[in-house]
């Protein structure tokens, strides 16, 4: 049952995870509008951030980070009362689990996200050719100025602010004279928006989730540089099967017990689990990057 209780923590856990850090960051928020289904008018709203420390900044998706003192009050009393509690119900499952992180002053990008207990890396420097135009207006409360480029398949219009001196911007964007403040792909299938920002003492990279997994052992926080290519290969096996490692000891034993803290059997709760999981691997086909470098190669 331990081991059990360590697949569901590895699981939910499973989309966060750096090298952790102890100093003042600059946190900006960017509301992201984007389409995640090509044949689907809909359209998602999400909050994800832009980290920007002396030395690096780190771009990730809000959604687990935000719900930090949730997660280490369930555990903590979790701990404490040695009971377990389904935590799937009470948290809410990010929309992209990767972070992206620039390296200053040369602004190396780093692609970072985890497969089963491990994170890995590439590197992944876009040659952004940034077409600076003379257009200006207002972006929420900064004054701001147009610039053009073609990246990933899209064409993307940005609006920067000089008065912001970060040459930098979500996601992968980068290189402009001042911080994005909006950019957007022209049909509109991505759409960040800056919506506020806020000074953090005694930043830490690292989440409670990071750390309390690393303390049971149950996943590591150091990041394994790799290739693009194998990352990529290595991801899609992870995701067609994310419990690959987990199934020896998922027994038919183990699966008929009862699950603590619900209704039904351990089965019934992996079950419901791994189709969670599956479900966030196949709710986006839509990639912000429609088109990678190597498949202009093959062209």
């Amino acid at each position: 049952m331990k081991k059990l209780f360590s697949i569901f923590l590895i699981t939910l856990f499973a989309f966060a995870g750096a090298q952790e850090s102890k100093e003042t960051a600059n946190r900006f928020f960017y509301e992201l509008t984007f389409k995640p289904k090509k044949d689907s008018a809909r359209m998602d709203k999400i909050i994800t951030i832009l980290d920007i420390t002396p030395k690096k900044s780190i771009y990730q998706d809000y959604t687990m980070p935000a719900q930090d003192s949730i997660i280490k009050v369930q555990i903590e009393e979790m701990e404490k009362t040695k009971s377990f509690k389904d935590m799937t119900k009470l948290i809410r499952w990010p929309k992209f689990s990767y972070k992206i992180i620039k390296t200053y002053p040369d602004m190396k990008v780093q692609y970072v996200d985890r497969i089963s207990r491990n994170l890995f890396s590439y590197e992944d420097d876009p040659k952004l050719q940034w077409s600076i135009l003379p257009d200006k207006q207002k972006i929420g409360a900064y004054n701001a100025q147009k610039a053009t480029t073609e990246f990933g398949g899209r064409t993307w219009t940005a609006w920067f602010s000089s008065d912001i001196p970060f040459q930098d911007g979500p996601y992968k964007f980068k290189g402009l004279p001042g911080l994005i403040v909006k950019i957007e792909d022209g049909d509109k299938n991505y759409s960040w928006q800056l919506s506020g920002n806020k000074k953090i003492e005694n930043y830490e990279e690292l989440s409670y989730a990071d750390k309390i997994n690393a303390k049971m052992g149950m996943m590591s926080n150091t990041v394994t540089p790799t290739s693009k290519e194998k990352f990529l290969k290595s991801y899609e096996g992870y995701k067609a099967d994310p419990f690959a490692e987990s199934r020896p000891y998922m027994t038919a034993e183990n699966m008929s017990r009862p699950m603590p803290g619900t209704d039904g059997t351990v089965g019934d709760f992996m079950k419901r689990l791994e189709k969670q999981v599956k479900d966030f691997f196949g709710s986006n086909d839509n990639p912000i990057e429609k088109e990678q470098p190597s498949d202009k190669k093959k062209k």
